[in-house]
C-alpha cells in the first residue's frame, strides 16, 4: 500500500514488541481517570467520620471527609478525598471551621499530592497552650488534632503509608515497659507509666529513663541511637 508523505521526515524507528507494548501502556495511562478540579461529583460519596473531643470545650468536633473513587471496577481503582466538612454545636470557631473546610477541599479536589496539608495542619501550635489527649498524646492546637484526623483518614485509603514497628521492635519496648514496672512499680490503668516525659518524635507521654537512657515505649524513639 502507497501511503503519501506530506510533511518533512524528522525522525523514524522501528515497531518492536517492546515499543508497542510500551506505547499501549502510556495510552492506558493517558487513558486513566485522574482527580482534578473539574470531576464530577458524583450523586453518592463514600466517607467517614472522625470524632474530635478537646478538654478546651465541651462539646465536640465531627470530621467527614468524601472520598471519590477513579477507574472503579478495574485494576488501577483508586479512593481519593474529594470534600471534607466539620461540624459542632460549638459556634466560636465557626468563622474559621468553614474557610478551613472550603480551603481544604479545594485543595482535595484540584488533585496531586495532598498529604503536604497534614503536616501543615500538625505544625500549627496554640498561642494560648495545647492539650492531652486520653493516653497521654499532646496537640499543639485543634487545628493539629484535625491534621491528625486527616492523616488518619489518608493511611485508611492507601495514599499515606505508616510506619509499621517490626515484631522485634514490639518485643524490646515491651520488655523495656516491664523492666520499668519492676522498679518504679505498676502502671494499671494508664497507657504509659506516670513519670514518663512528653517524646519529642511521636508527641505521647511515653518516654522514660532506662539504663541511663530515655526511651520512648510508645514509638521506640531513644537518645541513645
Amino acid at each position: 500500500m502507497t501511503h503519501k508523505i506530506a510533511k518533512k521526515i524528522v525522525g523514524y524507528k522501528v515497531l518492536t514488541k517492546e515499543t508497542t507494548a510500551e506505547a499501549a501502556k502510556q495510552e492506558e495511562q493517558q487513558a486513566l481517570e485522574r482527580m482534578h478540579e473539574n470531576v464530577e461529583r458524583p450523586e453518592v460519596l463514600v466517607g467517614s467520620t472522625y470524632k474530635i473531643k478537646t478538654p478546651q470545650s465541651e462539646h465536640a468536633l465531627y470530621i467527614t471527609i468524601n472520598d471519590i473513587i477513579l477507574n472503579q471496577g478495574t485494576e488501577h481503582e483508586e479512593r481519593r478525598p474529594y470534600e471534607i466538612f466539620i461540624n459542632s454545636k460549638n459556634m466560636e470557631h465557626f468563622q474559621w471551621v468553614l474557610a478551613l473546610t472550603r480551603v481544604i477541599s479545594a485543595v482535595f479536589r484540584k488533585g496531586g499530592d495532598a498529604c503536604f496539608l497534614v503536616e501543615e495542619l500538625k505544625a500549627v501550635f496554640d498561642p494560648r497552650g495545647g492539650y492531652f489527649k486520653k493516653g497521654g498524646v499532646f496537640m499543639p492546637s485543634l487545628v493539629a488534632e484535625i491534621g491528625y484526623a486527616i492523616e488518619s483518614h489518608l493511611k485508611h485509603i492507601g495514599m499515606i503509608k505508616p510506619e509499621v514497628m517490626s515484631d522485634h521492635q514490639k518485643q524490646f519496648l515491651e520488655e523495656k515497659r516491664r523492666e520499668f514496672e519492676a522498679q518504679h512499680g505498676s502502671s494499671e490503668g494508664q497507657a504509659f507509666p506516670e513519670k514518663a516525659v512528653l517524646c519529642t518524635k511521636c508527641s505521647t507521654k511515653a518516654m522514660v529513663l532506662m539504663d541511663g537512657c530515655m526511651t520512648c515505649l510508645n514509638c521506640g524513639e531513644s537518645k541513645c541511637g
